[in-house]
């Protein structure tokens, strides 16, 4: 069995031998370093300086990754680094270094590396940061075939969405913004009520006049009265002049009310007058003023349980509710994902707050996966993040929050499809490939004809292995195949049979049989 284990080729690296360009001065790194990666399968290419790599970077074809030394004899590998990267902004680049200072990491990352190493460096340390950077080769490979779908003109509220639960939000968007009838919004927090409340401002008849939004929860419960319906000079301690509320300067336009479930039982009663009357008066003041002010409220809370439990007014409640929208939460329209990403990074770029533009195959897929806690608030958080931390153009999965990669590693593929079964009906991928993996959040960057077997779904991944192995060897496709599946599932259980055999499907006689079979090809290759 240890046999099979050392001598059997890995079917992914057979097929696909990532091309690594060792760059440093010293004779013995260059050697120690390229017996360490060559041991893995990677094809080694080497330079004495920085000149001489920039030099093969300039005649290609460009390696998959580079390991460089940063203090070297004529140019360092910082400004090797700024060369390479000006000629290919796409190379991923180790750096390494005995001196490893504050000013080294900076330096090296602000300029693009994908990471650096000190010297000595341990083999499996190497070993491991080798594959990590050569995965994220592969997925920005993936980049190539990014097409943007969102024209940023066309959201100028900022609402992106062609899910059918998103088009169902547009539709009562446009019934209610012609009139001046109150809206009440809810959904879960971050899911873009504020967006919707603004969208149907835009559109309403009232668009020229004021518009301000309060959060109500975000104001303390001595100062909301204040804040909403103004103040008498002396009505507290503190009121040094009078001031002016926001229903007041808000008259002939619309106030928007968030969070409205948060209000006390009192400041709910003298917005219910607001809405029955059309009056206000400032606290301290006995002048009743008239407002003419429409009024848009939202709230993540169930206010149904909240009327039941006396905690909110049920005669508000109506007044309130003329108009219902509900906002899907993000897990609801997973098929909106790429267009919000999308609108998200050409806003950054406008905005000069981060260079990136696109995003792999892989790194959106990793997004379309995720549950979303924070609905469209915390994927906004999460796009700035990794456009800000990414080298180059685009975003690779690498670049995620680590939060992101474990728990979209941890989730079982079960929930994943049932959670996002409406994106993947919608998906002509999942579609035609009848696969259960495939239900899995499809992004909506196809892969390229070139993109790398990591690039790729699952069946497209068996396609390109089946057309390679047929080249290549003819008719033992299935044993091959069949063997390699064998190795993995021994080395994924720790050699443990039982565990292997039923990831495998079949029974632990089948696999001890296959097992004796390699064991005695191997025996008969070396007599």
């Amino acid at each position: 069995m240890n046999t099979l284990l050392s001598a059997a080729p890995d079917m992914l690296s057979e097929i696909d031998k990532p091309a690594v360009l060792i760059v440093d001065d010293d004779d013995e790194i260059r050697y120690s370093l390229g017996r360490v990666l060559g041991s893995q399968g990677y094809q080694i290419d080497t330079a004495a300086s920085g000149e001489e790599g920039i030099e093969k970077i300039k005649e290609g074809p460009a390696p998959d990754l580079i390991f460089m030394d940063i203090r070297m004899g004529g140019i360092s590998g910082i400004e090797t680094l700024q060369h390479m990267r000006s000629a290919n902004s796409n190379l991923q680049v180790i750096l390494m270094t005995a001196f490893g200072t504050a000013q080294t990491a900076i330096e090296a990352m602000k300029f693009g590396a994908y990471d650096y190493i000190m010297k000595p460096f341990d083999p499996e340390k190497v070993i491991e940061l080798a594959r990590s950077a050569i995965l994220a080769t592969q997925d920005l490979k993936s980049v190539d075939s990014y097409q943007t779908k969102t024209n940023i003109e066309d959201y100028k509220e900022g609402i992106v969405g062609n899910s059918p639960a998103m088009q169902e939000v547009f539709k009562i968007m446009g019934q209610v913004a012609a009139s001046d009838a109150t809206v009440l919004i809810t959904g879960q927090s971050g899911s873009g009520k504020e967006l919707i409340a603004n969208g149907i401002y835009q559109h309403s008849l009232r668009s020229g006049g004021p518009y301000m939004a309060v959060n109500c929860a975000a104001i303390p419960e001595n100062l909301i009265e204040s804040e909403l319906f103004g103040h008498e000079k002396g009505s507290f301690t503190g009121a040094t002049s009078q001031r002016i509320g926001k229903f007041e300067q808000c008259d002939r336009g619309t106030i928007f009310l968030d969070e409205i479930g948060d209000m006390s039982l009192a400041t709910q009663t003298k917005i219910l007058r607001v809405l029955q009357d059309g009056e206000i008066q400032r606290v301290g003041g006995s002048e009743t003023i008239k407002v003419d002010v429409r009024v848009i409220a939202a709230t993540n809370k169930d206010l149904e349980s909240m009327v039941e439990e006396k905690t909110f007014r049920e005669d508000l409640y109506y007044r309130l509710n003329v108009f219902r929208i509900r906002v899907p939460s993000l897990v609801e329209r997973h098929e909106d994902i790429p267009d919000i990403v999308d609108f998200m990074l050409q806003k950054l770029v406008r905005e000069r707050k981060a260079k990136a533009t696109k995003l792999s195959a892989d790194a959106m897929n990793a997004l379309c996966q995720y549950s979303w806690p924070g609905n469209v608030r915390e994927l906004g958080n999460v796009v700035y993040h990794s456009a800000v931390v990414a080298q180059g153009e685009a975003i690779l999965l690498k670049d995620l929050p680590e939060t992101i990669l474990k728990a979209v590693e941890s989730k079982p593929a079960s929930s994943t499809a049932s959670d996002s079964d409406s994106a993947a009906a919608s998906s002509s991928e999942t579609a035609s490939s009848g696969s259960s993996e495939s239900s899995v959040p499809i992004s909506s960057i196809p892969p390229s004809p070139s993109a790398p077997i990591g690039a790729r779904s699952l069946p497209e991944a068996f396609d390109l292995i089946y057309q390679r192995l047929k080249e290549r060897e003819g008719r033992r496709i299935l044993g091959i195949i069949e063997k390699q599946m064998i190795k993995r599932a021994i080395e994924d259980t720790g050699g443990n049979q039982a565990r292997a055999a039923e990831i495998l499907g079949i029974t632990r006689n089948t696999l001890k049989k296959r097992l004796d079979e390699y064991a005695a090809e191997e025996q008969a290759r070396f007599q």
